[in-house]
């Protein structure tokens, strides 16, 4: 472990580089890396650096966004096979039809999705900011891809039309009522802290519903001793380390996104040294993408 963790030290040094890594990734990457947080949040601060090399550990939609803000640095993706199951249910052509099909909607895409499907949005959002961007908008009518958790979430909250599509993420999807039971059982009167890609009815049950800058937020600023952790388990190893006085219990042992696990020390080390895997994204989507994530900043992040 040391020698490879002196081996990334030492061609992050040569090659002007940074880490970025996201709150779900393993509890080593996130030690080593120079930031860590959530995939938007991490993407602008790469672009706000003067490093010539981001290396961007998560999952393939982060590295891509990275790419889209950061387009004259090198990206790269230490572990090319770790996607987002997620941005894989929500395809190109099948946007286009729906569009097709209603006209007089806006197309609003959460950052988890590919680059392709950000070039045929009109704007994206965070888990933070969805609702606020939608009621910004003045179209009645939303097209709203690719979470339909997030989407519902986002319903209840507007007076929009929202028009779902039917992907989710799997490990927060994977949370029951059940769940919410058990751990009442076990841990009564702690509070449920979860993420809005979980279920409506799980969602019911928290306490507090927000994105992981949310969660570690409110964990940070609340007199509360203990929490119940609706969202990726490597979320408690910041929480842990931020809190550690306080507890934090996982709300399910299927919370663990195994495409975030697949980075390791010898992957990191190894996109250093041989500068691979680069990211690349044709020019003319990157561009049209760019005016999607760009539209949501301007109306407020």
């Amino acid at each position: 472990m040391f020698k490879q963790i002196d081996k990334i030290a030492k061609y992050k040094a040569e090659r002007n580089a940074v880490i970025l890594a996201h709150n779900y990734q393993p509890d080593l990457i996130q030690d080593i890396a120079d930031y860590v947080g959530d995939s938007f949040g991490l993407s602008q601060k790469a672009a706000r650096l003067e490093n010539e090399v981001i290396v961007f550990c998560g999952v393939n939609f982060m590295a891509e966004s990275a790419k889209i803000l950061s387009p004259d640095k090198i990206v790269l993706n230490p572990e090319i096979n770790a996607d987002c199951p997620m941005a894989r249910m929500a395809g190109v052509e099948k946007l286009k039809e729906l569009k097709a099909r209603h006209p007089e909607a806006a197309v609003v895409t959460y950052v988890n999705s590919t680059a392709e499907v950000k070039a045929e949005s009109d704007v994206c959002c965070t888990s933070s900011n969805a609702v606020k961007i939608v009621e910004a908008l003045p179209q009645k009518k939303i097209i709203f891809l690719p979470d339909k958790n997030l989407a519902d979430y986002v319903n209840k909250r507007t007076n929009k039309e929202i028009i779902y599509w039917e992907g989710f993420c799997p490990t927060h999807h994977s949370v029951t009522i059940e769940d919410i039971k058990t751990n009442k059982d076990i841990y009564p009167d702690t509070e449920i802290l979860a993420h809005p890609e979980c279920r409506a009815e799980v969602l019911a049950e928290a306490d507090y519903i927000g994105s992981t800058a949310g969660i570690l937020n409110y964990a940070r600023e609340s007199s509360a001793q203990s929490f119940i952790i609706g969202t990726e388990m490597g979320l408690l190893h910041r929480l842990k380390k931020e809190n550690p006085a306080k507890d934090f219990h996982l709300l399910s042992s299927q919370l663990i996104c195994r495409d975030m696990k697949k980075t390791s020390l010898e992957k990191v080390a190894s996109a250093l040294e041989n500068l691979e895997t680069k990211v690349e994204i044709d020019e003319k989507i990157r561009h049209k993408a760019e005016k999607a994530l760009q539209a949501m900043l301007e109306m407020g992040d």
